[in-house]
This record gives structure tokens, C-alpha cells and sequence, in this order.
């Protein structure tokens, strides 16, 4: 067996991210992943604007001035937000203007209409603010030519409100991988069809389906395969004809009817790992099959048949394989955390472990749960809100309540 990390580094050395891009709206453009960097011809803001509601003023005007010494200016005009003022604030004038709106040339600072006192036709200003103040300047935060986005960036809401500003509406984005995704054995049923004696419903497709979603790849379902290895070889066949990623569960261990091994090498699949020292999860394939034509191999996993270990397995070894290949510049790995035990947990054994549970925030600090009842890795009935898995490495001691663990992050961490 090959240690987790042996079993990484294999990994992410044999993914090579796809180069095939495609282009994408403002709409669409959330969570995929940028194919290039992102410039633009404009300066941010765009000019000069107010930052608050209140009267655009030169500061040489106003320097020193105080509730028993305002000054006393001459309102000229108003500038509302939208508008290009086509005027110059000359000495002992003041503009009327609100928040966003552009600067009208001479005035340098913004006074907020609470320092000031309305006259009819002018104004009092009462207090003086420092030059300059409440005034954006045009390129503060951003000047043109810049690298305002970078490549390998997966798009985030506050990202895209970034491609807006800069007018950028055509966004230059990876294409999506495909992964197809089969479940093997005699026993197992589709959830909509009728349970007889000895049978099991498939999950696996399913939750595997999900986690695919929810890395950024779209999915390809295939049928059930049974345990037979000439369908086995139709399935994956038809599998690796329209996918970039192939996953099964089952059939990757060693008893009589794991027929998942020969059929790739029948179909001469370099077959890189075959088992990892990890728990649940051990067995785990990962091989590479020819592609179709010139393009690059085609990455298979096998995963095991227990759900748990699926699952596992996925989050471990999978999530990060494809994060890569999707073009993510880096972060491809798990994110791991130092958190409080609520519980003691087992020492580790010959294999790295993991037991699952809920990861919490409370009082700034990290807490961990671990979930009750068994932690068989044919019990997927306790992983309901599972969001992290305690990490037991190999031979490591009991880890008693109140002492720090390290829980690999698998889902959102709600607030408390």
C-alpha cells in the first residue's frame, strides 16, 4: 500500500490541466475558472467622484474655518450622480453634489452636508474637513493596463462584479471536464426501482454526481454494470469515449467478482495506485487510459463500493485531481484544520484514519464533532451534515476530548 501522501504526489503528478477554453458571460461566470489574465483600458473610478452626499468646494476656500469663523461660499450649481458637470468652480464657490457623483474641475474636497448651514444661495461650511477629503480619485483602485484578475482564478460573486466594472463581458473561462461516472455489482438497484431480498440501492452514482457538480466538472451518468467483466469493459469503454475523467465504485478490492483491475489492463490502462494506506478507503485504482486521438490520457479512478469509502476517497484523492485538471493554478489539495475535539477518538492503526463529523466555529475557535453510531464504511447513515473529517495518523494516540485534532474541511462551516 502506498502512504496518503506517496498516493498525492502520484496523483496531481499525471494531471495536467485541459487548455481548451471557451467563452462565458457575466451570468454564467460564477465558479469557473479564468483561462487568462484580465486587463482593462479603464481606470477605476473612472474619475474623480464624491464618496458622500454634501458641497464640492476648493480647500483653499474652507482652510481654518470653524463654527464661530464658517466660510462662506456661493452655490453655483448641482451635480447629481450620472451627470458630467460643464463647469469650474472658481474661487468662493461651492457645488451642490451626492455620493458617485463626478467632480466638477477646480474642486479638490467634498464637505458633507452635515458641517454645513444652507442660506438660500449659499452655503456655511462649520467644520473643515482635511484636504482632499471624501473625494475618490480617478485609478485609486485600480489604474489601466493593470492585471486586475488573474488566470486560474475561480470566479467568485465579488470577481465577476470586478468583470463588470470593467466592462469585460466576454470572459475567457476553461472548459468544464466531463466525468462519467459508473457503480458495479450484481447487487446493487436504482433508487426507483423495487427492493428485492439481497439487494442493494446504489448511492454511490449519485452522491459522486454531486460532488462532481459541486467541483466544477459536469456529469455523465452510465447505467448500472454487473459483475460480469465483457460489460464491465462495454461500460468503460463507452466511458472513457466521452469523458475526461472515469469514476466506478466497486469491483476495485479482491475478492472473485472485482473484475474493475483486468478490464483496464485488457484495455491497456497504465494502472499507477492499488491500494492507500488509508481508512475507510484502502482500495482505491488510479489509471490513465489511452485518449481519443492526439488528445491527452484519460485519468480513471476506482473507487471502493462501500459508501463511506466512496465518499472518502472522493474528497481525499478526487476533488483535488480534478481541481487541477479544471485549470485551478493552485489550492488543488484538501484544506485542513486545527480544531477542539469534542469527543475522544480512537488511536490510529496501521492506516491513516478518518472519522467524520461536524466542524463548528464557536468563540472564534474550531471545534469538531464527531458524528455518533458506527463508523462502518458501509454506514453512510450517520454522514448527514458531515462538513469534516478528523485525521488519525498512522499509529498516532487516542485523541482525548479537549485536545487539537486536524479535520479535513469537506463542507461549509455554518456560523453558530
Amino acid at each position: 500500500m502506498l502512504s496518503v501522501q506517496e498516493a498525492e504526489s502520484i496523483l496531481l503528478k499525471i494531471v495536467q490541466p485541459l487548455v481548451d477554453r471557451e467563452v462565458t458571460s457575466l451570468l454564467t461566470a460564477q465558479h469557473r475558472i479564468l483561462a487568462s489574465d484580465i486587463t482593462s483600458t479603464l481606470d477605476f473610478p473612472y474619475w474623480d467622484n464624491s464618496a458622500m452626499d454634501g458641497y464640492a468646494v476648493r480647500y483653499a476656500d474652507i482652510q481654518g474655518c470653524h463654527p464661530e469663523q464658517p466660510a462662506l461660499l456661493d452655490i453655483v450649481a448641482e451635480v447629481p450622480a450620472g451627470t458630467c458637470p460643464q463647469f469650474a468652480l472658481a474661487p468662493g464657490q461651492a457645488a451642490r453634489i451626492f455620493t458617485g457623483a463626478m467632480m466638477p474641475r477646480g474642486a479638490d474636497t467634498v464637505v458633507m452636508q452635515e458641517n454645513t448651514e444652507r442660506l438660500e444661495h449659499q452655503i456655511q461650511i462649520l467644520h473643515c474637513p482635511q484636504p482632499q477629503a471624501f473625494v475618490r480619485p480617478k485609478g485609486a483602485y485600480y489604474q489601466a493596463g493593470k492585471s486586475v484578475l488573474t488566470k486560474g482564478m475561480v470566479l467568485t460573486p465579488p470577481d465577476i462584479a470586478i468583470l463588470a466594472t470593467v466592462q469585460c463581458t466576454e470572459i475567457p473561462v476553461y472548459r468544464r471536464p466531463i466525468v462519467a461516472i459508473l457503480s458495479t455489482g450484481n447487487e446493487l438497484i436504482a433508487p426507483d426501482q423495487s427492493l428485492q431480498p439481497g439487494q442493494i440501492v446504489d448511492s454511490n452514482r449519485y452522491a459522486l454526481a454531486a460532488l462532481v457538480k459541486a467541483s466544477g466538472a459536469e456529469v455523465r451518468l452510465l447505467e448500472l454494470v454487473g459483475d460480469q467483466p465483457d460489460d464491465l469493459k462495454i461500460a468503460i469503454k463507452q466511458a472513457i469515449n466521452s469523458a475526461d475523467v472515469v469514476i466506478s465504485s466497486g469491483g476495485v478490492s479482491v475478492g472473485d467478482y472485482d473484475y474493475v483491475e483486468q478490464v483496464l489492463a485488457e484495455l491497456q490502462a497504465d494502472i499507477l495506485i492499488r491500494a492507500v494506506a488509508v481508512k475507510p478507503g484502502k482500495p482505491l485504482t488510479v489509471a490513465t487510459l489511452p485518449g481519443q486521438h492526439s488528445d491527452p490520457p484519460i485519468l480513471y479512478f476506482g473507487l471502493p463500493g462501500n459508501p463511506v469509502s466512496a465518499l472518502v476517497s472522493f474528497w481525499r484523492f478526487v476533488q483535488p485531481a480534478l481541481r487541477k485538471l479544471s485549470g485551478q493554478e493552485q489550492n488543488w489539495g484538501p484544506t485542513f484544520i486545527a480544531a477542539t475535539s469534542q469527543h475522544t477518538l480512537p488511536a490510529g492503526g496501521q492506516r491513516e484514519t478518518y472519522l467524520w463529523g461536524h466542524l463548528g466555529l464557536k468563540a472564534g475557535h474550531y471545534e469538531f464533532s464527531v458524528a455518533g453510531g458506527s463508523h462502518s464504511s458501509g454506514n453512510l447513515m450517520n454522514l448527514a451534515q458531515t462538513n469534516g473529517l478528523a485525521v488519525l495518523p498512522i499509529n498516532h494516540p487516542q485523541v482525548k476530548a479537549g485536545e487539537t485534532v486536524q479535520v479535513m474541511q469537506v463542507g461549509v462551516i455554518s456560523p453558530p
